[in-house]
């Protein structure tokens, strides 16, 4: 087997957020990394992963607030919490930090006072929404009021829940602070912005040399071609972070110092552990530096932190490894249908490992999203895991342990095979190293179900009733036995506790790859003990169960259609008269003055279009350029305070949020919906 020479790699994942509890959609990401961090140490390759808490922002303050705590003393509640999840799920961090650290205010400093110093900072007042009362701007999402349309009360400043309309909050009739209650007025404030277009060239240039998934780039040149606009980086007092430098009352955007948590956090474990940062950070290193995270944050993590990076002096990462998200039974993860788990929940009443593994063998290194559907959960796990993996070594020890004390035979019976599942390595190696794990797997249960065969083949039951057969006894368990032995060492990054049962029982040392080339010869084991039990689907029951959440008293169930029912039927004439088309947002801006609001401009493909729309709680306007979606074209033009609104981008809301609605791949602007 092939191993490449020694790699110096630092690997993160994104930042949970700290305020809230880790749940099975955020696990897809750090159990993948920690497998792709597990494979690497095991290759006997020098990796460090390292992750933190996402602790500033508007929101951690205001739950603070309602918990009667101080930002400080929920942020640890959180951190210990999380770190408590992220263990018992076998996520192997070398070190779990928090951005509230002086070592990420540090480099935030020294990051944005660079970026400042070489001009790529600008400054410019912007109007806002205020709470006069709590003296503080308002996000979108915390202006209430009742909806001009329909008349409901309570809706937010974007969109109805009860009747589906979207609207600016300035529409919004009666509009109140959420913090406070208090009418909110509209306010000037000074704002930072970082100037991302300064960096277009060095992007395009490191895009080009591979670290981003082709699917990705194929996003990032839609952002290149609506071009790369400036990114706002400052919020207003109060605000729960970091105070920018020489600004009082002005702090770092959460956003700024999140990526710099991974720094931060690099930076504490070499403290701790005596290595060199810069080995790792300067811009000629020859280190490898990785970041997985969700589809959803890729704009932040490929435009905005490798121009930071490059901007203050450090390196670009190696790669940027985007993955899509969690759905179970095909649907969006629901509190009402019990399909929003969380860490804990799963915990109380399976093993780690088999998510660990049904989630590995659902894997690749593409960013489609990923379904756990739990009939196929309790499938894939009875019969690969229980079944195929763990019935090798049931089959063959107790032959061993009674007939021979613990001693395996001296040569292989089958040195060939042994030789097949040794050959297998490189490929399943490989497999692990590009992130297909779902590769890997069905490489390994292919070695599984040889196994199987083998000890079928040679039926040690059969031949320990013979007389004079104990020879070939001895020799068939022990060569199942060094077969079992590969197959887990194939698997202990995505099994590690398993692993750990399987060392002890065949009493050797912690599996490494360059094990695979030395068999079991000789060798006493331990007695067998059960490795792990089936799954049940009672067990499955009871985590959704247990994950559902009752409606408030007297009221009913909640879903979209009990929302916001099916309206009155129309006929096929009355639809007919909708033009519906396909568009393209050529620009996008947030309105001055609506804090709900973007105003958009539609490419039809020889026509543009100026549209508001409701939308700004859901969409940066940098995240919406270069997007298709799908309009109202025939809509009568709707004069506003802003402008004039000709036309309307459809959109689904309702309690989860706003979603734009976008045409398959080959669509064009233009195009007529039938």
């Amino acid at each position: 087997m092939s191993d490449p020479a020694i790699r110096r790699i630092l690997v993160t994942s994104a930042l949970p957020y700290a305020n809230g509890p880790i749940h099975i959609g955020h696990l897809v990401e750090y159990i993948q990394t920690d497998i792709w961090v597990r494979f690497q140490k095991m290759r006997g390759h020098e990796c460090h992963y390292v992750c933190a808490d996402d602790a500033h922002g508007t929101p951690i303050m205001l739950r603070a607030e309602q918990d009667g705590v101080t930002p400080e003393q929920l942020i640890e509640r959180v951190w210990r919490e999380h770190r408590a999840d992220f263990a018992d799920f076998l996520i192997e961090f070398d070190n779990y930090y928090s951005t509230h650290s002086p070592e990420c205010r540090h480099y935030a400093e020294l990051i944005y006072r660079r970026l400042d110093a070489a001009g790529h900072i600008n400054r410019r007042v912007i109007t806002q929404a205020y709470d006069p009362e709590k003296g503080m701007f308002l996000p979108d999402r915390f202006i209430k009021g009742e909806c001009p349309r329909c008349g409901a009360p309570d809706q937010y400043g974007d969109s109805c829940e009860n009747c589906g309309a979207t609207y600016s909050p300035t529409d919004l009739k009666n509009p109140r602070s959420v913090v406070s209650g208090a009418a909110p007025i509209t306010k000037e404030s000074l704002h930072f912005f970082f100037k991302l277009a300064d960096f277009e060239a060095m992007l395009k240039d490191w895009i080009a040399s591979g670290p981003i998934q082709p699917q990705m780039v194929n996003k990032l040149n839609e952002w290149f071609a609506a071009g790369l606009q400036e990114w706002d980086i400052s919020r207003d007092a109060p605000y729960w972070g970091f105070e920018i430098p020489d600004a009082p009352g002005k702090y770092f955007y959460v956003w700024l110092d999140a990526p710099i948590g991974y720094m931060a956090s690099f930076q504490h474990y070499c403290d701790r552990v005596g290595l060199a940062f810069d080995d790792f950070w300067r811009p000629d290193s020859t280190a490898e530096v990785y970041h997985f995270i969700g589809k959803d944050i890729a704009y932040f993590h490929i435009l905005f932190w490798p121009a930071e990076l490059t901007g203050a002096g450090f390196r670009k990462p190696t790669a940027v490894n985007c993955h899509g998200f969690l759905t179970v039974d095909g649907q969006k993860m629901s509190k009402s249908r019990g399909t929003f788990i969380k860490a804990r929940t799963y915990l109380d009443h399976l093993r780690p490992e088999y998510l660990r593994y049904y989630f590995a063998s659902k894997l690749s290194d593409g960013i489609d999203d990923l379904d756990l559907n739990f009939d196929d959960f309790v499938q894939r796990v009875n019969s690969d895991l229980v079944g195929k993996l763990v019935n090798i070594a049931s089959r063959c020890a107790g032959f061993i342990t009674r007939r021979f004390a613990g001693r395996l035979a001296d040569t292989l019976a089958e040195p060939a095979l042994y030789a097949e599942f040794v050959a297998a390595g490189d490929s399943i190696a490989d497999a692990y190293e590009r992130r297909e794990f779902g590769r890997a797997m069905r490489e390994i249960m292919a070695l599984a179900d040889r196994a199987n065969q083998y000890i079928d083949e040679k039926k040690p039951w059969v031949l320990a009733k013979q007389t004079g057969a104990e020879a070939d006894v001895q020799s068939a368990c022990s060569m199942g036995l060094n077969l079992f032995r590969s197959l887990v060492l194939y698997l202990k990054p995505v099994l590690p506790g398993i692993a750990a049962q399987v060392e002890q029982f065949l009493q050797i040392s912690p599996l490494r790859w360059a094990d695979l080339a030395r068999p079991m010869l000789g060798h006493v084991i331990a007695e067998f003990k059960p490795l792990m039990q089936r799954v049940e689907t009672s067990q499955i029951a009871a985590i959704i169960e247990a994950s559902k959440e009752s409606p408030p008293t007297g009221t009913a169930p909640g879903g979209p259609l009990a929302d916001d029912p099916i309206g009155p039927t129309i006929t096929i004439e009355d639809f007919a008269k909708i033009d519906l088309r396909v568009a393209r947002i050529a620009e996008a801006e947030a309105v001055t003055g609506a804090d709900k609001l973007v105003r958009l401009e539609l490419d039809l493909g020889g026509e543009t279009r100026q549209v508001f729309a409701g939308i700004k709680s859901a969409y940066a306007p940098e995240d919406l350029r270069g997007r298709l979606t799908v309009m109202v074209a025939n809509l009568a033009p709707r004069k506003m305070r802003f402008g004039v609104s000709e036309g309307m981008v459809l959109a689904a809301g309702g309690g989860n949020g706003i979603f734009l609605l976008a045409p398959d791949n080959g669509a064009e602007p233009g195009m007529r919906v039938k």
